[in-house]
């Protein structure tokens, strides 16, 4: 499953599929040193890093382990940030992980906590899962606010891709 909300929308954000023209739009976060400064195994260079990340996008897609929705800001019909949820493997286990990045300019104003909140809204009326996860490096705060903001809270501390991290969880029974 694919697990995408296009056409879906909050007061802010409008939900749609990530398109191969959102590249250029997206380059200025994998540009921006803070973008990944928790999270060791990234491209070093912006325009590999973006590439990787969209190839996986696509990928995932194409083989129904999830997605990421461009998350395009109403007023201004500009694209602000991904979220989605991603068929991931956690310590043996296949868990869906709700992931969220948003562009440097838009960061600290609420929109990765208005998508996560949406997708857990979403996943809870159509049955998608039983719980959901964020899988957040443990330095990595601004990330860890927007988990708790979600109602998420600490299952455990692991090694996730050579990072060790912190993978917070909510039970939507």
């Amino acid at each position: 499953m694919d697990y995408l909300l296009e056409g879906e929308e909050t007061a802010r954000l409008l939900f749609r599929k990530v398109l191969p023209s959102d590249y250029d739009s997206w380059l200025p976060f994998h540009q921006e040193p803070k973008s990944t400064q928790y999270w060791d195994g990234t491209q070093p260079n912006p325009e590999a890093a973006c590439e990787e990340q969209f190839t996986n996008i696509f990928l995932r897609h194409k083989n129904k382990t999830g997605g990421m929705n461009a998350l395009i800001l109403k007023e201004h019909n500009v694209l602000v940030g991904l979220c989605g949820l991603l068929v991931q493997e956690v310590d043996g286990s296949k868990e869906l992980e709700i992931g969220y990045s948003i562009l440097p300019k838009y960061w600290g104003l609420g929109f990765a906590t208005e998508a996560a909140m949406k997708y857990k809204e979403v996943t809870k009326q159509n049955k998608w899962a039983s719980h959901l996860i964020s899988i957040i490096q443990i330095d990595n705060s601004p990330s860890q606010r927007v988990a708790e903001k979600n109602g998420m809270k600490i299952e455990k501390t692991t090694s996730y891709k050579n990072n060790t991290v912190h993978i917070f969880r909510i039970d939507l029974a």
